[in-house]
């Protein structure tokens, strides 16, 4: 048995920026618009009224400031209500390989490494831009990397997920390294026309290298232990897929056909599976919550954060012991705790311990033990 470790990080960060301000200016144009349309019925109490969305209120539910995404126009544009993004010829690399084409360049520089080190990909995220081919196999064309590749999504947790995967392998033996890479256009998936969710996701691509930890080069984290759970439920749903087209609705733009979710019920219920999933992951492996010196949790909510952190550490922590990202990206699905973990991870002394967790629909849950190295 071999033993695995992070020797890379990389994100790409696309260029432009949506503030809360811009995102209720442009919300409130088009419920004012849908009002407008249905006066009469909203008289006649037919039709309810689109409240309006405000700053105050998205930051009191969520602790996001700002998101970034591949094309504002098309969000902020009351008619339109999405991101508008350019038909590409099967020719040219599709969008979610080329954004994570940046993470992954970034993360084998960091490490140190190229294509010729890498073994597998292992595209990780929510939503996949097609059926076949994985774009897995096209990243692993662009980066000219042999070996194999598929996609795999457990929507937010699908980072963890392809971490403990890519482990799995190299402690086994049957490869040397893995790039998880998770390109996340959340953008396309959200309904920004709902009050209650219009706020939550921005787009982002990370990139994880995992190596056999002999074949490290310079600082990096060893794995000391992966864990991942599920139990179903309906409460986050997206009801999209290639079957649309074959039911008595078709492709009528229903609203399950974007991101949705019970908050109220998914708070309640998930916060004490992943609060439990982590205690008795670091019970397991003998790691007290005094060792602990750095959280690198899924960035979906400041205070579903705020609460697991409290649960874990048995305190509030401090800022530098639970980074959070999500007030600049927002909720970034698979992408958000790598993000963190790249970010900040530097700091950490030889030693050190810190715990990657990310959790979502299905519900999923997973965590990575680290410990740091120095070269």
């Amino acid at each position: 048995m071999y033993t695995a470790a992070i020797t890379g990080t990389g994100v790409f960060t696309p260029a432009q920026t949506i503030t809360n301000a811009e995102l209720v200016e442009a919300y409130n144009a088009y419920a004012d618009k849908i009002n407008a349309e249905n006066a009469e019925a909203i008289a006649a109490g037919s039709f309810e009224a689109l409240p309006h969305s405000s700053e105050e209120f998205i930051f009191k539910a969520s602790g996001i400031e700002q998101r970034y995404v591949m094309d504002k126009a098309g969000v902020l544009n009351p008619e339109i209500m999405y991101p508008q993004l350019r038909q590409r010829d099967d020719s040219e690399p599709g969008i979610m390989a080329e954004i994570a084409l940046d993470a992954a360049k970034k993360a084998l520089k960091q490490a140190g490494k190229t294509a010729e080190d890498v073994d597998l990909v292992i595209c990780a995220a929510s939503n996949m831009e097609r059926a076949y081919p994985a774009v897995a196999i096209e990243i692993q064309d662009l980066l000219g990397i042999k070996g194999f590749a598929f996609d795999m999504n457990v929507a937010c947790s699908s980072a963890t997920f392809g971490i403990q995967t890519a482990a799995d392998m190299i402690r086994s033996g049957s490869i040397r390294s893995a790039l998880v890479v998770n390109p996340e256009i959340c953008s396309g998936h959200l309904e920004w026309r709902d009050r209650d969710c219009h706020f939550i996701f921005g787009d982002v691509a990370t990139a994880t290298l995992l190596e056999r930890l002999e074949d490290a080069k310079g600082d990096h984290f060893e794995i000391l232990s992966t864990r991942c759970a599920t139990d179903f439920s309906n409460n986050i749903r997206n009801n999209n897929g290639f079957l649309r087209r074959s039911r008595p609705d078709g492709v009528a733009d229903r609203r399950d056909m974007q991101f949705m979710q019970n908050g109220r019920k998914v708070f309640k219920e998930v916060l004490p599976m992943v609060s439990q999933h982590i205690a008795s992951h670091m019970a397991a492996e003998g790691v007290e919550r005094e060792e602990l010196k750095r959280l690198w949790l899924h960035q979906a909510n400041k205070s579903m954060n705020d609460f697991i952190g409290k649960k874990t550490l048995g305190r509030a922590p401090a800022a530098d012991e639970q980074p959070n990202i999500l007030q600049d990206y927002a909720n970034t699905s698979s992408a958000g705790s790598i993000i963190a973990f790249s970010k900040y991870s530097e700091d950490l002394g030889e030693g050190d311990l810190g715990l990657i967790c990310s959790f979502g629909a299905g519900y999923s849950v997973g965590s990575v033990i680290l410990k740091r190295h120095k070269a």
